[in-house]
């Protein structure tokens, strides 16, 4: 008997250790990327809310009101817009994501800490009509309500935007994804942030992907209701199209705007060449597929248009 009981408990423990997921910004394993990050490529370009209720469950109090669609945009800076609970919102971008090495986008909220923390569900489409979500997971407890500012422990949360303090987003790994015959995660081109109603009352509340229920601080009866969207950022971008046989070309470039030297990631080597506004070829050289470091210090300040085969892109010399 003493034998069936410690090995009980020995797997009750195992499953504990192995169920856990990345810990709070600064910790051993953290996955936070800082809005700072140099692997931050570029920014959401537009966005269209659907606010959620202050409270769901008293809809007297109406929807949220704070901040305005243009706070989600350009870098995290900790003017958010709030959601309200349930509330939506659909990003696009200058260039399309693509599934590359790790993550691929970062999700920004203004949490002031690494407790109280409010989350979302994320969703990507190739198309802005069909979305398709994240598996996400909470392993946080559901008996008991975490109240208004109550807390979470991040290292119970996977694969919801919110799980980092103000200044850290979380990131996404489009890998992650099951497959879809409506979704090409190698040409993302709008993402979806929806908050997360962490009320543990089916009534209301939402659940992850293993139909547990979500819990978290509920309700928040402020016109700041619910998930505080900041950025998202990118990681991975398709810069340009190959016109001559319709083929997605990935193409990274930054920085961008430069100052002197431009790193130029390409899936195909060829010949690259820029021009001025007037049409003049002021640049030409070989690049190969992969990684290549480009000296643009003898340029003037301006606006350039490159050419690598026949994918089209632009570059700014400050």
């Amino acid at each position: 008997m003493k034998n069936i009981v410690l090995l009980i408990i020995t797997i009750w423990f195992s499953t504990q250790l192995i169920a856990q997921y990345a810990p709070a910004v600064g910790l051993l394993g953290s996955t936070a990327i800082s809005k700072d990050s140099t692997i931050i490529h570029n920014w959401a370009a537009s966005c269209s809310i659907e606010r959620g209720w202050i409270n769901i469950a008293d809809t007297s109090m109406g929807k949220a009101t704070s901040g305005d669609y243009d706070k989600a945009l350009g870098k995290a800076d900790n003017a958010t817009i709030s959601l309200g609970d349930g509330g939506i919102a659909t990003l696009s971008f200058v260039y399309p994501i693509y599934n590359g090495p790790s993550w691929d986008f970062v999700v920004f909220e203004n949490s002031f800490d690494d407790f109280f923390l409010e989350l979302a569900f994320v969703e990507v489409s190739s198309d802005g009509q069909n979305f398709f979500r994240f598996p996400a997971h909470s392993l946080t407890q559901n008996d008991s309500q975490i109240t208004t500012f109550g807390i979470l422990n991040t290292s119970k949360i996977n694969n919801l935007a919110g799980k980092y303090r103000g200044g850290y987003g979380t990131p996404f790994d489009l890998s992650e994804l099951p497959s879809y015959s409506q979704l090409n995660v190698q040409h993302i081109t709008h993402i979806r942030i929806i908050d997360v109603v962490g009320s543990v009352d089916t009534t209301y509340g939402t659940v992850d992907t293993a139909l547990n229920m979500i819990n978290d601080p509920f309700p928040t009866p402020f016109p700041v209701s619910g998930f505080d969207l900041d950025a998202v950022g990118v990681i991975h971008q398709v810069v340009g199209i190959n016109a001559q046989n319709n083929r997605t070309t990935i193409l990274e470039i930054f920085p961008n705007p430069t100052t002197a030297f431009v790193n130029i990631k390409t899936s195909e080597g060829g010949e690259l060449a820029l021009f001025s506004q007037l049409g003049k070829l002021v640049y030409k050289s070989s690049i190969i597929k992969g990684n290549n470091k480009i000296d643009l210090s003898s340029l003037s300040k301006g606006i350039y248009f490159g050419i690598i085969n026949t994918t089209k892109f632009k570059i700014v010399v400050l």
